[in-house]
């Protein structure tokens, strides 16, 4: 594990790409005295108004100037999930929020849960209308966004995948889209996507372990009973969703046509095991202001740079929310009004790789055998100088591992009577849902 130091900004900007936050700061903002007098942290403002007819959301909450812990995504199967540090984000709760439209609309939102408000009702942003949002903190501070409002509206037409070699010679499947305009002459464009995938556990048994009454401690040995019996949880096959964190953007300004043909907004190279069964990708097309866009378009450059902080320069990127009284307070954050256009599709391996063996599993999947039982915890004396593996009963109570059968073949330094494998190569669930998706076709 790494730890690095975050400046305020940074850190704001790398915690909030994650979830496609829109960092920004007032005005021409002087990195070098962030700090200075900011000792809760600076405002943070996430908001993507759409013309869907939804529930809204707005998220909000502070900039901090803690250690950001950088943490292994190797997946270790000896340790049990859920341990160790993760990035945290400072929340702002209990704060006011509205969207009011010149039209005299006005609606209000809750906090659904800690720094994420939902409007009180759904509501569809007009494109004839401007909308300003308002919100004031739980501590009486009032901010105003500029102006909102769309600016025209764009239908997809076709979303589609093909095989093909990227530019760095990597051969995968590249994800296209094509739109054209329906209402105004929108020329700058978003893309955002959520990709969900088909995991089946290559280890899976119909059998696993059950250990029961077991005390490590007990003398002069462990008690415990340990039992193969038939799965009561259906853990072979599961569904994992994921949301884009790139920038994708393009702008047809210039262009003989307004409509965007062969967009590229996703490439997945053959090797990458969430194509290896089933795979679906849901492309959204948010039609942005040419503000929007040049905020998203700067964001993305520093973004791709090793050196991000040091390329950042006061002014770069421009916000939309200020203090309503007029103070200098920066505030980190973007605020946009977009419409909307989305279409998904679906594709197996096999469409584009006919006969040729999938992409690996990300993980070892060996089979192991060791010791079903082992000396007492609370064993005196010397142990006899017992080098063998961590037994049976200790992954199990740990949820280490699941059951592939007898050790019939004699396997392991220290065989014992079963098999097994780390448990996310016979439990999808330690990867996704084991739920179908409402929306999944086969």
């Amino acid at each position: 594990m790494k730890i690095k130091t975050i400046n305020i900004f940074l850190n704001a900007l790398l915690s909030f790409m994650a979830i496609s936050t829109f960092i920004s700061c007032v005005k021409e903002l002087d990195f070098s005295t962030v700090r200075e007098g900011n000792e809760k942290g600076l405002l943070v403002v996430e908001a993507t108004l759409t013309d869907e007819f939804k529930r809204q959301k707005v998220y909000l909450s502070r900039s901090d100037i803690r250690l950001d812990l950088e943490t292994d995504t190797i997946y270790n199967p000896f340790i049990p999930l859920g341990i160790g540090p993760r990035d945290s984000v400072n929340v702002e709760q209990n704060a006011s929020i509205r969207v009011i439209g010149s039209d005299g609309s006005d609606f209000g939102f809750s906090e659904a849960e800690s720094g994420t408000y939902l409007s009180e009702q759904p509501f569809a942003l007009q494109n004839d209308l401007v909308y300003r949002m308002e919100i004031t903190t739980a501590d009486g501070k009032e901010y105003v966004s500029e102006p909102l409002e769309i600016k025209g509206t764009s239908e997809i037409t076709d979303v589609y995948a093909e095989r093909t070699v990227s530019d760095l010679g990597i051969e995968g499947i590249a994800i296209y889209v094509d739109s054209q305009p329906t209402d105004g002459m929108p020329m700058n464009y978003r893309y955002t996507y959520e990709e969900t995938y088909k995991i089946i556990a290559p280890f899976w048994d119909d059998e696993d372990f059950l250990l029961t009454n077991y005390d490590p401690c007990a003398l002069p040995e462990p008690t415990y009973n340990l039992e193969i019996v038939p799965r009561t949880v259906q853990n072979r096959v599961c569904y994992n969703t994921v949301q884009s964190n790139t920038i994708e953007q393009v702008s047809t300004t210039g262009n003989a046509a307004p409509n965007v043909e062969r967009f590229q907004v996703r490439f997945i190279d053959r090797n990458d095991f969430i194509i290896s069964h089933r795979y679906s990708i849901l492309v959204r097309q948010l039609v942005q202001s040419i503000e929007a866009y040049s905020f998203y378009e700067t964001l993305k450059k520093f973004s791709e740079t090793e050196s991000l902080f040091s390329q950042i320069q006061p002014g770069a990127l421009v916000a939309n929310v200020t203090r309503k009284d007029g103070n200098p307070e920066n505030v980190l954050g973007y605020v946009e009004a977009v419409s909307v256009s989305e279409e998904r599709i679906f594709f197996d391996y096999v469409d584009f790789f006919p006969g040729e063996e999938l992409p690996p599993y990300p993980f070892n999947c060996g089979e192991h055998s060791s010791p079903e039982s082992h000396r007492s915890y609370c064993a005196s004396g010397p142990d006899g100088g017992d080098h063998c593996p961590q037994s049976i009963i200790e992954r199990v109570h740990l949820g280490l591992i699941t059951y592939t059968g007898n050790n019939d073949e004699n396997i392991g330094s220290c065989p014992g009577p079963y098999k097994y494998v780390a448990r996310i190569c016979g439990d999808c669930t330690l990867l996704g849902e084991n739920v179908v998706p409402d929306f999944w076709i086969e």
